[in-house]
């Protein structure tokens, strides 16, 4: 019986990343040709259509839905710093933050079609090979993007981290978040449980995302504010599971 889930399993996987590849294929091609000449915050919307329908194809293929506890903020922008796990957040977290740009490691750009969405979608890429220069851009670009009236989203351990587990966090989040004058909203989920960061395998199951209330960074230093997302998102992880 188990060999015979673990079959189902790889073949719902399969058929996944096959839908996948396509839908980023052909949104990154449509999106480039119709949309290159246009504002973000309306060449964007085209882009996140096709991260809405890779969730749907993922429920479908896969069985995973997505329980959201808490609420989008009305007030923006803000930055959006959020556990990193798998896959899933990548392309969830761009679809229901958006307008919402994101800070990347540089070599995805040069991932052909995916790469080349992510540049239309003007996601912030960083030389992780060189810590000064990228907080060097990252504080410069996002500062950018927020004075552009956008949001950002980063992912503070810098690279996906396993199911339970808890990475070093680093603090350039906040300190855009400081001087922009920004909120952050932290964000918690636990997608590795049912997508693992580096595997081709997805279960069946419901993703937890829980969106916390915004954090003032006024008055406070990079590590203070900081340490009270990390703090907040921790707990949260620890209590969905």
């Amino acid at each position: 019986m188990d060999r015979i889930l673990a079959l189902i399993t790889a073949l719902r996987s399969a058929l996944f990343f096959t839908g996948y590849a396509l839908l980023t294929v052909f949104f990154s091609l449509t999106g480039i040709a119709l949309t290159w000449f246009l504002p973000f915050h309306v060449r964007g919307k085209y882009f996140v259509i096709g991260n809405s329908l890779i969730v749907k194809w993922l429920w479908v293929c896969c069985g995973v839905k997505t329980r959201i506890i808490g609420t989008l903020p009305s007030r923006s922008p803000y930055v959006a710093i959020s556990k990193h796990q798998s896959q899933w957040e990548t392309f969830y977290l761009q679809w229901y933050l958006f307008p919402v740009a994101t800070v990347v490691k540089k070599e995805l750009f040069s991932v052909p079609f995916f790469g080349w969405a992510l540049r239309m979608m003007n996601a912030i890429a960083i030389d992780r090979s060189n810590p000064r220069e990228a907080l060097r851009q990252t504080l410069d670009k996002g500062l950018q993007r927020l004075n552009s009236g956008y949001s950002l989203l980063i992912f503070p351990e810098g690279t996906r981290i396993p199911h339970g587990q808890k990475g070093n966090y680093a603090r350039s989040g906040a300190q855009i978040a400081i001087k922009g004058n920004a909120p952050v909203l932290p964000i918690a989920h636990n997608a590795g449980a049912v997508w693992p960061g580096k595997s081709f395998l997805i279960k069946p199951g419901t993703v937890t995302l829980v969106v916390g209330d915004l954090i003032e960074s006024e008055g406070k230093n990079s590590k203070e504010l900081m340490a009270e997302v990390e703090a907040w998102i921790e707990a949260r992880c620890q209590e969905i599971g």
